[in-house]
């Protein structure tokens, strides 16, 4: 091997070894950014999984018997049918 051909050998080896090592940086800062996103993805999955927490026992909370009677007590004025107004139906 002549002193040109081993110079040429040697600047090709350093144009991988600098191609390699951008290639390296460009992996790297890919997968930082991957990894910011899944984080911020799981908070705003926690975030929705309290509010669908808190949305669950505000539900139960409205839906109760004990409220819905008293809501239609008193805001309808219902009550609940007396003995002598009921019947019993067979089938």
């Amino acid at each position: 091997m002549s002193s040109s051909q081993q110079l040429v050998m040697a600047a090709a080896l350093v144009l991988l070894l600098l191609v390699s090592a951008l290639a390296v940086i460009a992996s790297t800062h890919a997968s930082r950014a991957l990894y910011t996103q899944l984080q911020e993805r799981e908070a705003a999955r926690w975030h929705l999984e309290e509010e669908y927490s808190r949305l669950l026992l505000e539900q139960s909370t409205l839906a109760s018997h004990h409220r819905i009677e008293h809501q239609a007590q008193g805001l309808l004025g219902l009550s609940p049918p007396s003995h002598d107004r009921t019947r019993l139906v067979s089938p």
